[in-house]
């Protein structure tokens, strides 16, 4: 088959139109075949010792990498004022997602019922559930559970995120490192109508 200069009509293009597209196609030809990567001129460091899975913590016990979540035996129990007195209520509703906790950047802001966000409070923001409520609150996958009183609205993130805990919960969880972690909600307690 033999390449014409002509266009769709048949008509011959203008002699300069299509050396000029030649030698632009040339040039990108030949430009792609001579491009050559070089690798960076980083200093030469030694690589850090990470540790491995076979490396045993202190104590010379050894743990599986699934073992090294924590199982529900190795689940610390819950701490707070809540705990103590809502820890074996049955739940009176449930409900699954994440949840995420509020920045450092907050404390000392109001939240959405007048209080003060303290990141040492056991407290919460959920988008529907009415002010103090209160829920046990349990990771899904360690067994990891606190306790919360809402008095806050959000998070208004991704639709999948259910509940933004204070830094107090989330730590009692065991979700500082994660940020984000799947939770089951259960409600232990409905504010009274007023």
């Amino acid at each position: 088959m033999q390449i014409r200069p002509f266009n769709a009509d048949g008509v011959a293009w203008k002699p300069t139109l299509y050396r000029v597209v030649a030698a632009a196609f040339t040039l990108i030809s030949v430009g792609c075949a001579s491009t050559v990567t070089q690798e960076p001129a980083w200093p030469a460091q030694p690589t850090p010792a990470y540790p491995t899975a076979s490396a045993s913590p202190a104590g010379g016990e050894t743990r599986s990498p699934s073992a090294q979540l924590e199982s529900p035996a190795e689940a610390p129990e819950p701490t707070s004022q809540l705990a103590k007195k809502y820890d074996g209520k049955a739940s009176l509703d449930t409900l699954e997602g994440k949840a995420t906790y509020y920045a450092d950047s907050l404390a000392g802001n109001h939240t959405a019922n007048g209080d003060i966000y303290d990141p040492g409070a056991f407290t919460a923001a959920h988008k529907k559930l009415p002010f103090g409520t209160i829920l046990r609150v349990i990771r899904q996958d360690s067994r990891a559970t606190t306790y919360v009183k809402v008095n806050d609205r959000g998070p208004f993130g991704p639709s999948d995120r259910i509940i933004d805990l204070s830094k107090a919960a989330a730590k009692e969880l065991g979700m500082l490192r994660a940020g984000v972690v799947a939770v089951r909600l259960e409600v232990v307690e409905r504010p009274s109508k007023k």
